[in-house]
């Protein structure tokens, strides 16, 4: 397997591997790694391929996701100079006013408080806004986030699917006062769903130097090719609380363009997966692609996107575009 490659976050000094991997779904999830043994085999092969960044976020599991992966993190070992990690907030846990689907002063700093604990860790890497507060000032959130770097409880903050108009005034709020600024966004991104990172955001990766920590590089499986002949069983879509997936799996345009996919990677001799993660990571202006898996193969098979990388010629690209733009 081709050498992990190691890229700058943003304007940052700080390197995250190309391929990362996150716990959304799988992690504290009965139906897929429930356990720390069990999550600890897959962060494990993923950090032998060379992974260095680890994704995490509150709402996954409504924080189970954490306590999972910071015991994972102690049962291996691991040292906290040799791992990159992340959460998120917004959504929050508790029902009370001031405590969901926020981004207030108040939420913030107890929610960055509850996710250490949960981690069992002084300090995350990253620290993302999971999605836009429209009824927070923005102001309040930057100077809430740039004190949460202040205090030494995370080391760099970003966002999480918000518009480039909201990540530039966040930035402008942070430059005026002097604050620490948003430096990474978490985007959706793959072949299917690329206009916010390629068109929407163009300007800001060399305004403000953005960094990307893009998730979904599989759409939800679909560019896997297993959801061609319908929804199997034991899939993602399968899962409480993910049937709204369903639609979007079992779209017939979509379906179509995955089997006109499928017929590049057959001939470059990879998977649709492998060629999928690469396409994502092709991309300059991603940081790292967030992969996901349920078992530790899974990782190892995820990992050997970076083979297919090289395989990806200016007429692969440009065949892959025809595809996905028609």
């Amino acid at each position: 397997m081709a050498e992990m490659e190691y890229r700058q976050l943003g304007r940052s000094g700080l390197r995250v591997s190309v391929l990362g991997f996150g716990s959304w779904v799988t992690f504290a999830n009965k139906n897929q790694l429930d356990t720390a043994t069990q999550a600890a085999e897959c962060l494990s092969a993923a950090k032998e391929a060379g992974v260095n960044f680890f994704d995490n976020a509150e709402a996954y599991s409504a924080g189970e996701s954490e306590r999972v992966m910071g015991q994972a993190f102690r049962d291996l070992g691991w040292k906290r100079h040799e791992f990159v990690v992340s959460t998120k907030l917004f959504w929050g846990l508790h029902e009370q006013v001031n405590m969901r689907n926020t981004l207030n002063r108040k939420y913030l700093s107890q929610a960055i408080d509850g996710s250490l604990e949960r981690f069992g860790l002084d300090f995350v890497d990253l620290v993302f806004c999971h999605r836009a507060d429209p009824k927070t000032p923005i102001e309040e959130t930057v100077w809430a986030m740039s004190d949460m770097i202040t205090q030494g409880k995370a080391l760099y903050w970003g966002t999480s699917e918000w518009t480039a108009d909201e990540i530039r005034a966040a930035y402008d709020i942070a430059e005026r006062h002097h604050l620490h600024k948003p430096l990474m966004e978490q985007p959706q991104y793959n072949i299917l769903w690329r206009d916010r990172v390629e068109k929407e955001y163009k300007r800001l990766y060399e305004d403000i130097g953005l960094g990307t920590t893009t998730w979904s590089p599989l759409s939800s499986g679909l560019l896997t090719g297993k959801y061609l002949d319908g929804i199997p069983d034991g899939s993602r879509a399968t899962l409480p609380g993910y049937e709204w997936l369903k639609g979007m799996l079992t779209d017939e345009g979509r379906n179509k363009k995955v089997a006109d996919l499928k017929v590049i990677a057959d001939e470059l001799g990879v998977s649709l997966a492998q060629l999928s993660l690469a396409w994502c990571a092709k991309n300059p202006n991603v940081s790292t692609v967030i992969t996901g898996a349920s078992s530790a193969a899974q990782v190892r098979e995820n990992m050997t996107a970076l083979d297919a990388m090289p395989l990806l010629t200016e007429e692969i690209m440009g065949r892959i575009d025809l595809i996905s733009y028609f």
